[in-house]
């Protein structure tokens, strides 16, 4: 009898499917710690993951583990190649969050644009006139230089040329061609798109290649006075030269959604920074978002009990050809 432990509890209807799938048994670990994981872990054929580090030390205690559903699209936290020496595949939920996520980053722009969060603290202390000339902005005529071209950030790019932005996009793993065809300019040359970019949102993944990409290079080639978004993964950008080019007006705003470590530490300078705006790695919380995910991961571990699993949401795909 298959047996399914969540880390930490997901959507209803997605615990509804598990509990009512013939012959599953679900189990919900909260709180996720040392002592609870040595205890459930040993009966799991499957889990859902959130937050929690999946690594070899966590895995010793899972002998029957047959899928690792993650919660989400990021996986930096999980050990693939220990995944997958196992034969153990890790699913993502690849289209589920796309929506909010994108929608998170039009949002941190807007604020930084009209500057949201700082008229509403005047409003609140009852500061009700403005400044002569406000340092607020449309978003209308500028220049954005998208970062990665998937589920995310096509839906971005396609949100931002809505509200009349001039769409830059780079992606060395998209065809020119595909990113013409959707309406946008391809970038080839980094630096010229860098240059040219107001505002640069960042939607890759954190993996060898990417990590720390956004560095003290990447920032000194971006516009003076231009806007930096992230709401892809913390570990993309190099926390020190972004507060250092904050602080001293090379770069106007930043809009973080994610931080180099999680949760953030009272030591982060970026908190001490009034012209980052900030929130707690909360882009994919939105209720449908929460859902979908939810149900995609149900709905992969019953595909995998069923040897169904599609190819598609899986990121180690040479376990199911192994397993073939």
């Amino acid at each position: 009898m298959p047996h399914v432990v969540c880390l930490r509890s997901v959507h209803e209807e997605a615990l509804a499917m598990l509990r009512n799938a013939p012959g599953v048994t679900l189990e919900v670990l909260d709180p996720v710690n040392a002592e609870t994981i040595a205890r459930a872990m040993p009966k799991a054929d499957a889990i859902i993951v959130r937050a929690t580090r999946i690594d070899r030390d966590f895995l010793q205690h899972a002998p029957n583990l047959r899928i690792v559903a993650r919660h989400g699209v990021g996986y930096d936290a999980v050990d693939v190649e220990a995944l997958t020496e196992r034969g153990i595949p890790l699913t993502v939920t690849p289209d589920a969050n796309a929506v909010s996520v994108a929608e998170h980053a039009m949002m941190l722009m807007l604020n930084i644009a009209r500057g949201t969060a700082a008229y509403d603290a005047k409003v609140r202390k009852l500061e009700w006139i403005t400044p002569p000339v406000p340092a607020t902005f449309d978003l209308a005529g500028r220049t954005v230089l998208v970062m990665g071209f998937g589920r995310i950030g096509g839906r971005v790019a396609r949100l931002c040329a809505a509200f009349g932005m001039n769409v830059l996009v780079r992606d060395p793993y998209v065809p020119q061609n595909t990113i013409k065809g959707a309406g946008f300019t391809p970038v080839k040359d980094l630096h010229a798109g860098l240059a040219a970019a107001d505002i640069v949102t960042v939607h890759l993944p954190s993996n060898k290649e990417t990590r720390g990409f956004v560095n003290g290079e990447f920032i000194a080639g971006m516009k003076r006075g231009a806007v930096l978004i992230n709401t892809a993964r913390g570990t993309l950008v190099e926390e020190k030269p972004l507060a250092a080019a904050l602080a001293n007006g090379h770069l106007a705003a930043a809009g973080l959604d994610v931080f180099w470590e999680e949760p953030a530490k009272a030591d982060n300078p970026l908190l001490k920074l009034p012209n980052v705006v900030l929130t707690p790695h909360s882009a994919a919380a939105t209720e449908q978002s929460f859902r979908r995910m939810g149900l995609s991961c149900a709905d992969s571990i019953l595909a995998c009990f069923e040897n169904r699993l599609d190819e598609d949401v899986v990121i180690n795909k040479e376990v199911l050809r192994g397993n073939a």
